[in-house]
Formats: C-alpha cells, sequence, structure tokens
C-alpha cells in the first residue's frame, strides 16, 4: 500500500514535468546545448531514471516498515 501511494505521486510528478518540459522547450531552445528540443533518449531516460529514485525510495522505507513485529509497533503507541 505504501509502495502502490508513494509511486502514484511520483508518476504523476514524472507526468506532470513531461508535459511541461514538452510545452517549455520552444521557450528555452537557446539554452539547450548538443540536446534537440525534442530528443527522445531525454525525454525517456531522465523520467525513467527519476521513476527508478523514487521506487527505490519508497521501497526500502515500506520494506523496513514490514520488518517491524505489529505487537512492538502497537505498544509504542
Amino acid at each position: 500500500m505504501m509502495l502502490a501511494e508513494g509511486m502514484i505521486l511520483a508518476l504523476i510528478g514524472v507526468g506532470v514535468g513531461l508535459v511541461s518540459a514538452f510545452g517549455l522547450t520552444r521557450l528555452l531552445v537557446s539554452a539547450l546545448f548538443g540536446v534537440t528540443p525534442h530528443d527522445p533518449l531525454t525525454f525517456v531516460a531522465v523520467p525513467l531514471a527519476l521513476s527508478i529514485v523514487a521506487l527505490m525510495a519508497t521501497w526500502l522505507p515500506a520494506r523496513r516498515a514490514t520488518l517491524v513485529d505489529p505487537v512492538i509497533a502497537l505498544r509504542c503507541e
């Protein structure tokens, strides 16, 4: 459940970022060096890398949370 919620937020952010980056390339054409405005490698590699980082950032705490004994967790609250 924690993994799904975290990844949904991350994928929404990646989607919004892709749409805004695709829309802003016309404004930033002069600032792009060595990259075409609609470079497919960049538009695939960066969201993929960010999604992998988000997956690890949600998976590690979720895995750690599953290792805690429920009785001990309830006793602490």
